[in-house]
C-alpha cells in the first residue's frame, strides 16, 4: 500500500448535530469513551483508530462462515468504498444518516467513514433489534441487519433509503416491504471487500421487478466466476488482491449476478448437487420459524438432506411439515428433506448470525 495522506474531515460533516474538524473530533471521541454508553464508547474507540497516523485499521470478521479473524484494512480502501457508496446510492454531501449498528464491525465503521468522507450529518443511537422505536425524525440513509428491518416495519417512513446486510433477507420479509415508500436494498459484501460491493433493490417498482433478483456491482468493480461457478471480485480500489469467494452465483454480466448459495454448503445427494440456500428460499413462506437446510452422512446417498427448525413449540410436528412440503410445487423431489429436527435455540455469532456447522453438530449429538 502506498503512503497514506489523511484527508480533511468534510466541512459538512456532523455527528449528533455537532460539526468537527480532525482535532475536535478526537476530543469528541475521548468524551464518548469516558462518559458514553457502550455503543458510544465503541464509536469513540473506532474514531480514534481512524484519526491516528496509521494507514490501516484492524477489523474483525463476524465468524458466520468460519472462525472470526482479524484483518488489516487500509484506510484508503475504506475511503474509496465510501465514495463508491455515495455515487451508487446518490447519497453525497448533506445526507442525513442514522447509525444503529455497532461500530465494532465493518458495517458500523463504514457508516461513520461515509459521514466523514462524504459530508453526511449522522446521528448515533443504540444498536438494538428495534432501532427506530425512539426515533422521531426522518433520515435520508440508514443501514440495518435483517432482524432490525423486521422489527421496524411500522416506522420505515422515517428512512428514505435503507441498506440491509449481514445476512440474507427472508422471502417473508421481502413480501412485507412491498409497496413501502422507503427504497430498500439488500447488499452483498464481506469484511475483505470493505463492506458491500453490490446491492439490489428488494422492494422495486413494478417496471423494475424483472431484474430485481440480480445484485448489481458498485463502481470500479468487475465480476467473474471460477470453475466452481464461485464469484471472483476484482476491486482494485478496495483490495490489492483479486478475491475468490465461496459464493456460487449465476453471472449475468460482469456487473450483475444471481446469488445461489455457499460452495461450502453444497449437498451432493445421490449425485445431485443441491444448494441449501435455494431450498430455504422455497420453504421460507411455509415455515414460520428460523430454520436451515443441512446434510448428514448417509450410506446410500452420500449426503442426506435434513431440515433443522428453531422452535420448542410441541404443536409443530414433522408430519405436518412434510405434508406441506409434498404439496409445494416449487420444491423438487430431491430437495425434500429426509429428516426434520427441532432445536429450542440455534448457536449464533456475536452479531446474531446462525453458525450452521456448530448448530448441526448440536443436532448430531442430540439425535444421532
Amino acid at each position: 500500500m502506498s503512503t497514506f495522506s489523511f484527508p480533511e474531515i468534510h466541512e459538512n460533516f456532523t455527528i449528533n448535530r455537532h460539526s468537527h474538524d480532525r482535532e475536535s473530533l478526537k476530543k469528541f471521541a475521548y468524551e464518548f469513551i469516558k462518559e458514553g454508553e457502550v455503543y458510544e464508547q465503541d464509536a469513540g474507540h473506532f474514531l480514534l483508530d481512524w484519526l491516528n497516523d496509521k494507514d490501516y485499521i484492524i477489523v474483525q470478521t463476524s465468524g458466520s462462515t468460519g472462525k472470526p479473524k482479524k484483518l488489516k484494512v487500509y484506510k484508503q480502501h475504506m475511503i474509496n468504498s465510501a465514495n463508491a457508496t455515495g455515487v451508487f446510492f446518490k447519497s453525497e454531501e448533506n445526507t442525513t444518516a442514522l447509525l444503529c449498528l455497532s461500530a465494532n464491525y465493518i458495517a458500523g465503521k463504514m457508516m461513520l467513514i461515509r459521514a466523514m468522507v462524504l459530508g453526511w450529518k449522522i446521528d448515533l443511537i443504540p444498536p438494538k433489534t428495534n432501532p427506530l422505536d425512539n426515533v422521531y425524525k426522518q433520515y435520508d440513509f440508514c443501514a440495518m441487519v435483517p432482524l432490525q428491518l423486521d422489527n421496524s416495519l411500522n416506522r420505515l417512513h422515517l428512512i428514505k433509503k435503507l441498506i440491509v446486510g449481514g445476512g440474507p433477507v427472508s422471502e417473508n420479509l421481502k413480501e412485507l416491504i412491498q409497496g413501502v415508500k422507503t427504497k430498500i436494498f439488500e447488499t452483498y459484501g464481506m469484511t475483505e471487500t470493505v463492506s458491500h460491493i453490490a446491492a439490489r433493490r428488494i422492494n422495486p417498482k413494478k417496471k423494475d421487478k424483472k431484474d430485481a433478483h440480480f445484485f448489481k456491482a458498485l463502481p470500479n468493480i468487475t465480476l467473474s466466476t471460477d470453475d466452481r461457478n464461485c464469484l471472483i471480485i476484482k476491486a482494485p480500489l478496495l483490495n490489492d488482491e483479486t478475491i475468490i469467494t465461496n459464493d456460487v452465483v449465476a453471472l449475468k454480466t460482469y456487473k450483475k449476478f444471481l446469488w445461489k448459495g455457499r460452495y461450502d454448503n453444497v449437498i451432493n445427494s445421490g449425485g445431485v448437487k443441491l444448494y441449501p440456500e435455494e431450498i430455504e428460499t422455497k420453504l421460507q413462506l411455509l415455515i414460520g420459524y428460523r430454520f436451515f437446510i443441512a446434510a448428514i452422512p448417509d450410506d446410500v446417498l452420500g449426503d442426506k438432506v435434513v431440515l433443522i427448525i428453531e422452535t420448542d413449540d410441541d404443536k409443530i410436528t414433522s408430519l405436518s411439515i412434510k405434508e406441506a412440503m409434498q404439496n409445494l410445487a416449487t420444491l423438487d423431489k430431491y430437495e425434500i428433506p429426509k429428516k426434520i429436527y427441532f432445536l429450542p435455540q440455534f448457536i449464533e455469532t456475536d452479531t446474531g448470525k446462525v453458525q450452521r456447522n456448530k448448530t448441526l453438530e448440536k443436532v448430531i449429538n442430540l439425535y444421532l
